[in-house]
C-alpha cells in the first residue's frame, strides 16, 4: 500500500471515530433532511401547481443534493477546527503524506454521508417516492451524488484551511444554505424571471438534481433551460470535476503552508 493511501485510511478513520464520539450531532444533521422533506413536501406541496405525491417526488431529489452540497459547511468546519486547536501543526510534525489528511476528511464524509442518506431515502419511500427509472440510472444517480458531496467537501476543506477559525467557519458554512434556494432543489426553475432563471440553471446544485431527477425517472429534464440544466448527466460531472480540480490541489497546499 502506497504511503498516500496509508495515511489517507488512517485519517479516514480518524473522522469517522469523531463521528462515533459525537452520536449527537451525526443524528441531527441526518435529521435536518428529513424534517425538510415533511415541511416543504406537505406544506409546499399543497401551494404549488404539482399534487402533493407528485411533488415529493420532486422534492427528494432536490433534498439529496441540498444535503451533498452541505459538504462545503461540514469540510470547512472540521478543517478550521483543526486548524484552529492546533492539530494541523502536530500533524505536520509527523511523517504523514500532506496529501492524506484532506483527502482523508473527504473520504471520512463521503461514507457518513452514504449511510446518512439511508434514512432520507426511507422516508421519501414512506412519503410516495419511488425509483421510476433503471436500477442502473439509479446507481448512477447514487454516484452522481457522491461525487458532488467529494466536490463540496474539497471546497469546504479549502475555505476551512483559509479562515482558520472554527466561529469564522460556522457563519460562512451557516451562508452556504442559501445555495440550493437559488436552485431548482425545491421549486422548478421554469416560472421565475429571465435572470433569476440563468443564475439558478447555472447553479451546480441545479444540475445535479435535474441528473437525478432523470436518472431516478421522477422527472424529465425542462425544456429550454441553460446548458448544464438541458444536459445534466454531463453538466453535473462538469461541475464535480471543476470544483475539484479548483479547491483539491490549494487545500494540499494550504494544508502544508499552515
Amino acid at each position: 500500500m502506497s504511503a498516500l493511501a496509508y495515511d489517507g485510511a488512517a485519517m479516514a478513520g480518524r473522522q469517522l471515530r469523531r463521528v462515533r464520539n459525537n452520536p449527537g450531532l451525526a443524528v441531527l444533521t441526518q435529521l435536518m433532511p428529513v424534517n425538510l422533506l415533511l415541511f416543504f413536501g406537505y406544506v409546499f406541496g399543497s401551494a404549488l401547481a404539482m399534487p402533493g405525491p407528485r411533488y415529493r417526488s420532486f422534492l427528494v431529489p432536490g433534498l439529496l443534493v441540498a444535503t451533498a452540497a452541505g459538504g462545503v459547511m461540514t469540510g470547512m468546519f472540521q478543517a478550521a477546527a483543526d486548524t484552529h486547536r492546533g492539530v494541523s501543526d502536530r500533524f505536520r510534525t509527523m511523517p504523514v503524506s500532506r496529501a492524506a489528511v484532506p483527502l482523508g476528511q473527504a473520504v471520512a464524509d463521503l461514507v457518513v454521508t452514504a449511510i446518512g442518506t439511508v434514512p432520507l431515502l426511507l422516508v421519501g419511500l414512506a412519503v410516495g417516492w419511488r425509483v421510476e427509472g433503471s436500477a442502473a440510472g439509479a446507481l448512477g444517480a447514487v454516484g452522481l451524488l457522491l461525487l458532488f458531496r467529494f466536490a463540496c467537501t474539497t471546497v469546504g476543506i479549502f475555505l476551512g484551511l483559509l479562515t482558520r477559525s472554527e466561529d469564522a467557519a460556522g457563519q460562512l458554512g451557516a451562508s452556504s444554505f442559501v445555495l440550493p434556494l437559488l436552485s431548482n432543489a425545491y421549486i422548478p426553475t421554469g416560472d421565475l424571471p429571465g435572470w433569476l432563471r440563468t443564475l439558478a440553471e447555472w447553479n451546480p446544485i441545479s444540475a445535479v438534481t435535474t441528473a437525478l431527477r432523470e436518472l431516478f425517472g421522477n422527472a424529465p429534464v425542462p425544456e429550454g433551460a441553460a446548458w448544464p440544466v438541458a444536459h445534466p448527466v454531463a453538466g453535473s460531472l462538469a461541475w464535480s470535476a471543476l470544483l475539484i480540480a479548483v479547491f483539491l490541489p490549494p487545500a494540499i497546499r494550504r494544508y502544508g503552508r499552515c
